[in-house]
């Protein structure tokens, strides 16, 4: 890893299917990750604390924004577990070595459609059609290291080399 690295940029990403490559052009609005919490307060805490529940989110969406209505959006919308990666390749600068160095980053997920937007139709104009999807696993990787794994279905919950459901699924007999 280089002393002075100098994150920059998404050179580029390409959007896969059930394993096939997507022609259409899109941009994507990867999952906000919130832990779910509740407030805890009482004798011996000086004020609120929204304590986290160990391994719990809050709903993710996906947001697929296309530029023309085609066949993705409506092959997106159909109400079943639909499987998507996003391969891309990121750009930083070392600055010990000068040079500009390429990682690449993988965005699995499994998602089922929460609503669709077919766009609006305006000349000469990008109909801005899109996907909102509720994400039920989620994981990401750089250089094929495993970064985060969320699994909502399987008890899982991995971030940075720790399963936190670990101990869960063992206090629970899975």
């Amino acid at each position: 890893m280089p002393i002075n690295e100098q994150r920059d940029k998404l050179i580029n990403y390409e959007v896969f299917l059930g394993g096939k490559r997507k022609l259409g052009m899109a941009d994507i609005t990867l999952p906000k990750i919130k832990y779910l919490t509740n407030t805890m307060k009482g004798a011996g805490i000086g004020g609120d604390i929204d304590m986290p529940t160990l391994g719990m989110t809050s709903d993710m969406d996906l947001t697929i924004k296309w530029r023309t209505i085609n066949t993705d959006v409506a092959e997106l919308f159909a109400p079943r577990a639909h499987d998507l990666v996003f391969r891309g390749a990121n750009q930083h600068y070392d600055a010990a070595t000068g040079e500009l160095v390429t990682d690449s980053i993988r965005i699995n997920v499994r998602v089922l459609p929460k609503e669709m937007d077919v766009g609006k139709l305006d000349p000469a104009s990008q109909t801005d059609s899109t996907n909102q999807m509720s994400v039920l696993y989620f994981q990401e990787k750089i250089n094929d290291k495993k970064k985060i794994e969320i699994d909502k279905l399987n008890y899982i919950f991995y971030v940075d080399g720790v399963d936190y459901f670990a101990p869960v699924r063992a206090a629970l007999g899975l």
